[in-house]
């Protein structure tokens, strides 16, 4: 595609920050701006779609207000602005209003605003043991979830026309209503303490995963596991439905929410029944990659674009975007450059490793991108337009590896004392054990600009795909001995982090985790303790590996290039290589 006139897509080009403001309509429905526009919209077509929005969310948020009747002011408080933010659902088309204070308007808060979410490893590992352990999962969705906290902050507003009777009156926010600084972290705080009353305690190695003791009716012990994204919880364990039950105590769970999850942070949630007949959880994107798709061609038909069709690899033939010499966007282009860079990211996320590393590339450039870029960016679209289903199964059986590969030495001599670091205050460890793989490459001075390297890491949790990695390294190496060192280090860095994370949450971690390294030279000169280092500006690495396996807790072995799954994550590969590594990861 060739430039854009400014002029003619004022509303296809803006930025992320002023899209709500500049948007008038969305899904083809109009959307107002204010209590006094959507109410003329319902008179307009004759509905009631908006006022009933209205309604229902003041009426969720009315425990955050304490109405001062006598007019009085509270001492000490500062005046700020309320709101109501208006949209449409993507599923059902059906309004929403969402009451938020101008948290823009008060000073920074002594205490801490910081509130963390689960992370997406977790999340993997959460179904992967939940089908090990043989247990239930279940989720809902916790309604207007701050306001269940009280807040620390001391603010008050002149109620508007939503607040009906109360309009004109002052009112003292006593609850952590959307927008105020430190909502977020109260609302977290008082989850956290609801599951320390039911016996949960947090996981260390990552806040937001919680895990009790239980006992399985023939005798097994395991851990009960609740995840909590913001006011999106997930829970695994012997009865989910009294562990809802008693969380619907304490908070108003959203209608319909209660259930067995299909889907979570915008992934699909199924069971997937293996070859064996087995039963595993899965995650895929498919929903979310359609709608972002259909929300790319919704803007390009505003310009007389389309995507391009037949698109069957993610970038086109020999693109090589830090050679793209194409005009650069203007500042509202860009904006929507990284916009759609955050779409694909999150799309990686939810298990679209087969465009991690075009969409890494593009990435590097969103300081300054350019048409050709952007242009590549549809590339990818109009390829997962084409292939929109794919699907991340963590099978949770045994990988059948031949042990012969990693031959065992004694490392006394040459790093006496080294141990893995086994966390002193990891709980008890219970439930079946999991073995740890991994696959690591790298692609010698793949970048054409800088020469840098390209590094690839895969790892999986028994047969499950739990964490990918695919970056730039920040070094140039003159050789692909110095490369591959750089990506193996990396990669036992990202194994130490997994397996502590694993027994943090109590998981039984069998045995060292099993690497494959398709560098015949870095594998020999890593796992021998006679071999000597040649290239003494790699010491670094060449000590970090060895130590690692000295410690026991990794094992390397030689793989054919072909065969090495992570190879995909390092660069741009096509054809029928392409389609038989990525067959291997996704189903």
């Amino acid at each position: 595609m060739g430039p854009y006139c400014v002029e003619e897509t004022r509303s296809y080009y803006t930025k992320v920050r002023t899209r709500y403001l500049r948007r008038t309509h969305k899904f083809g429905i109009e959307v107002p701006k204010t209590v006094e526009e959507a109410l003329a919209i319902d008179e307009a077509t004759g509905t009631d779609f908006w006022r009933m929005a209205i309604e229902k969310e003041m009426k969720n948020v009315r425990a955050a207000f304490d109405v001062r009747h006598d007019g009085s002011l509270p001492v000490g408080h500062k005046e700020i602005k309320c709101h109501l933010i208006f949209d449409i659902k993507s599923d059902t088309l059906a309004r929403k209003a969402r009451f938020v204070a101008g948290g823009h308007m008060t000073d920074p808060p002594k205490e801490s605003t910081y509130s963390s979410v689960v992370s997406r490893e977790s999340v993997r590992i959460f179904f992967l043991l939940a089908a090990l352990n043989d247990v239930d999962v279940i989720s809902c969705d916790i309604q207007n979830a701050y306001i269940n906290a009280e807040t620390k902050e001391k603010v008050w507003f002149r109620g508007g026309k939503e607040l009906g009777p109360d309009c004109g009156k002052v009112i003292v926010i006593v609850r952590a209503l959307y927008g105020l600084k430190s909502s977020g972290a109260r609302f977290r705080e008082h989850l956290a303490q609801t599951l320390r009353n039911a016996g949960f305690a947090g996981c260390k190695a990552d806040p937001d995963v919680w895990l009790r003791p239980a006992q399985k009716a023939d005798g097994t012990k395991i851990y009960e596991y609740a995840l909590c994204y913001v006011d999106d919880c997930l829970f695994q364990g012997l009865d989910p439905n009294k562990f809802m039950d008693y969380l619907a105590t304490t908070y108003i769970l959203k209608e319909g929410s209660v259930k067995q999850p299909d889907t979570y942070l915008g992934a699909d949630i199924r069971l997937y029944e293996l070859t064996s007949g087995d039963k595993a959880w899965s995650l895929s994107s498919d929903t979310y990659v359609k709608r972002a798709v259909a929300e790319v061609e919704r803007e390009l038909s505003f310009v007389g674009k389309q995507l391009k069709k037949k698109v069957v690899s993610p970038f086109a033939s020999n693109y090589r975007p830090e050679l793209d010499a194409t005009p650069e966007l203007d500042e509202q282009r860009a904006g929507y450059y990284a916009s759609l860079t955050g779409v694909l990211r999150w799309c990686i996320e939810l298990g679209r490793i087969d465009i991690i590393v075009e969409v890494g590339l593009l990435a590097r450039f969103q300081a300054c991108p350019r048409e050709g870029h952007l242009d590549q960016l549809f590339h990818i679209f109009a390829y997962l337009k084409r292939y929109n289903r794919s699907s991340l199964v963590f099978d949770w059986t045994e990988p059948n590896l031949d042990e012969s590969q990693f031959s065992g030495c004694d490392w006394k001599e040459y790093y006496p004392g080294a141990a893995e670091a086994i966390p002193t205050n990891m709980p008890e460890p219970r439930g079946k054990s999991v073995s740890t793989t991994c696959f690591v490459d790298a692609d010698h001075a793949g970048c054409r600009l800088t020469r840098r390297s390209h590094s690839g890491v895969l790892i999986f949790v028994n047969r499950a795909p739990i964490l990918w990695f695919s970056k730039r390294q920040a070094t140039v190496e003159s050789s692909t001995f110095g490369s591959e060192s750089v990506a193996l280090r990396q990669a036992i860095d990202l194994i130490e982090a997994l397996r502590y994370k694993l027994r943090m949450m109590g998981v039984p971690v069998d045995g060292a985790t099993k690497v494959f390294c398709d560098n015949d030279s870095v594998v020999k000169t890593t796992t021998r303790p006679e071999s000597t280092l040649k290239k003494k500006h790699n010491a670094i690495n060449y000590h970090r590996i060895r130590e690692a396996q000295a410690a026991g807790h990794i094992q390397i072995a030689w793989i054919d290039g072909q065969e090495n799954l992570a190879d995909a994550l390092t660069k741009v590969i096509v054809g029928a290589r392409r389609h038989y590594l990525l067959s291997q990861i996704l189903w």
